[in-house]
């Protein structure tokens, strides 16, 4: 059987290493032991004709088995854990659940957080952007809090590991650096659980062995809007 085929960027800049969105895709293949192959895209190139027609908007990842082409990382993921097993209950409620936390994770909880991302980043110097930052911040804190409530002293968030906690780990990964996951010592230590798992070291480490191309030479293009939202 011929592994499936992934993009990546073989370039990002430091701060978004470990963030990129192929790496939950990553995740997911080392947890169902599934192999896979990447092609890497210099920074650019996602937006040119021949990427735009596996993937729309111009970002990264795509995945390609056999006929099958996805994009969005969400659609990939769930598609992989449906394919395979040990991302998702066999049986039907807890199944259902588990596919409800990959869209919590990426609705209900990544939305403020890339809205802080946004603010806290790439709009900083703007001129409302002292005001802002509070609000989009205050944001993220509330969806912390309510969420870290529903985990309480669970592992994770529904029985065993699923699918779902891979997207929100990941989610979560995204606040590194901000203090705001480590203000709930229980949010902290499940993202913990999430990257001691062997599955992501491997997906990590691949990753970022990857990063061997060159920056672009436009500035412009340290925007980073080439990963899925």
């Amino acid at each position: 059987m011929t592994p499936p085929v992934i993009t990546a960027y073989d370039w990002v800049p430091d701060f978004a290493r470990g963030l990129v969105r192929d790496l939950p895709v990553r995740w997911a293949l080392e947890e169902t032991g599934r192999p896979y192959t990447v092609r890497y895209l210099p920074q650019g190139s996602q937006k040119e004709s021949a990427h735009r027609a596996l993937q729309p908007f111009g970002q990264v990842p795509t995945y390609e088995d056999g006929d099958l082409v996805l994009f969005e990382s969400g659609a990939i993921v769930l598609h992989i854990a449906e394919s395979g097993s040990g991302l998702l209950p066999a049986d039907p409620a807890p199944r259902a659940r588990a596919i409800q936390w990959m869209f919590a994770a990426l609705n209900s909880v990544e939305l403020p957080i890339a809205d802080f991302g946004m603010a806290s980043l790439f709009e900083r110097d703007m001129p409302w952007a002292k005001d802002r930052l509070p609000v989009v911040r205050a944001r993220v804190q509330d969806r912390l809090g309510d969420l870290a409530t529903r985990l309480g002293e669970a592992t994770w968030l529904d029985g065993d590991f699923s699918a779902g906690d891979l997207m929100m780990v990941c989610t979560l990964r995204q606040l590194r650096g901000s203090g705001l996951v480590e203000a709930h010592p229980a949010l902290a230590a499940y993202v913990a659980r999430g990257e001691a798992r062997p599955a992501f070291g491997r997906a990590l480490d691949a990753q970022q062995k990857g990063f061997t191309g060159q920056p672009p030479q436009s500035a412009a293009m340290l925007a980073m809007q080439g990963e899925d939202a």
